[in-house]
């Protein structure tokens, strides 16, 4: 199955603009109560996942008082790692293994830009359901060879 099917567009994605000051994503995080958020170029393109401990880490490390952090844009934050990110045709069998190591993989566009995204929760359901209906299918053909017997 095509990851549409399951993707949550990025209209309903919460996202950070890699021009936004380190405050601006951490009040973001916090509504959302993210630990980690898509970053984007003004133009759409995916550039990278922002982390709690990135953000942590930096306003350690530099000793900023939280005045600074409303200057200080978070695309100079050193990003420990970035989720990997699928093309628009990607199966969501394929991106399964993906998914055990990071919470959500973003879904980008022929061009390259972030359409929205597949969930490890979303991944997690439609395996469900995939065990559910091959159980059901197993289930009609074990009837219907009683019938036959």
């Amino acid at each position: 199955m095509n990851v549409l099917f399951r993707l949550t567009p990025k209209e309903k994605v919460a996202y950070i603009f890699d021009d936004y000051t380190i405050r601006q994503a951490l009040e973001k995080m916090q509504i959302y109560r993210y630990n980690s958020i898509p970053v984007l170029n003004r133009k759409g393109a995916y550039v990278g996942t922002l982390s709690e401990g990135d953000l942590l880490w930096f306003i350690k490390e530099r000793n900023f008082n939280f005045s600074k952090t409303e200057t200080v844009p978070v695309s100079k934050v050193p990003r420990n790692k970035d989720n990997v990110s699928v093309p628009i045709n990607t199966n969501i069998e394929d991106i399964i293994e993906v998914a055990t190591k990071q919470n959500f993989v973003p879904v980008l566009d022929d061009f390259g830009t972030f359409i929205g995204l597949i969930t490890r929760k979303d991944i997690f359901n439609y395996m469900v359901q995939q065990m559910i209906n091959k159980n059901d299918l197993v289930n009609e053909q074990n009837r219907l060879n009683q019938e036959l017997n």
